[in-house]
C-alpha cells in the first residue's frame, strides 16, 4: 500500500465536526460527503483534493462526536489516509473500518502543499526534505483496512475469525 499525493495539513484537535460540520451533514451519500469535506476549515479542499493526497494533523485528530461521515467523507474525496500525533478513538475506529489508513507519529516535518510517497504498512513517509517514519497499524487492524474495510473483510472471510 504506497501512494503519492499533496499533504493537506491541520493543526491540534481536528474535530469531527471541522471534518463535516453538523449544518451541512445531512447525508450519507459518500459523494455528498466529500463535497462537505472540511467545508469551514478549508473550502477549496473539496475542489482541489487528488486521490492520493494525504491529510496530516497533529494532535487529537478527529476528536468529537462519533460521526462516522467524517472518515467516509475523507476517503470518498480520494484522500490515500490520514498521518497524525494522535487520533480520537472513535474516529480512528470508524476510519479502520471504513478502510482509511492511519499513521501515528511526529508530523512536525511535513508541509502543507508538498508531495509524499507514503507506505502505509511500513510506515515510511518520503518528502524531498527527507524520509520519516511513522507507526503504521498492525495486526489485524492493518488487515482490515487492506481488505477495504470491515464489511468487506467479513464479506470475504464470512467472520471477524483471526487466523
Amino acid at each position: 500500500m504506497i501512494t503519492r499525493g499533496r499533504v493537506w495539513r491541520f493543526g491540534d484537535n481536528v474535530s469531527t465536526d471541522t471534518i463535516t460540520p453538523g449544518r451541512y451533514n445531512l447525508t450519507k451519500d459518500p459523494e455528498e460527503l466529500a463535497r462537505i469535506a472540511f467545508i469551514e476549515a478549508r473550502p477549496e479542499f473539496s475542489r482541489e483534493v487528488k486521490p492520493g493526497d494525504v491529510v496530516v494533523g497533529g494532535r487529537n485528530f478527529g476528536i468529537g462526536s462519533s460521526r462516522e461521515s467524517a472518515a467516509l467523507s475523507l476517503k470518498a474525496a480520494g484522500v490515500a489516509g490520514v498521518i497524525a500525533e494522535s487520533f480520537g478513538r472513535i474516529f480512528y475506529r470508524n476510519a479502520v473500518n471504513l478502510g482509511l489508513p492511519l499513521l501515528v507519529g511526529d508530523t512536525s516535518g511535513l508541509r502543507d502543499g508538498e508531495v509524499v510517497e507514503v507506505n502505509w504498512r511500513t510506515g515510511e513517509v518520503r518528502t524531498e526534505n527527507g524520509v520519516f517514519h511513522f507507526k503504521p497499524l498492525d495486526g489485524f487492524l492493518l488487515r482490515i483496512v487492506e481488505e477495504g474495510g470491515i464489511l468487506s473483510f467479513i464479506a470475504r472471510r464470512g467472520d471477524l475469525c483471526i487466523e
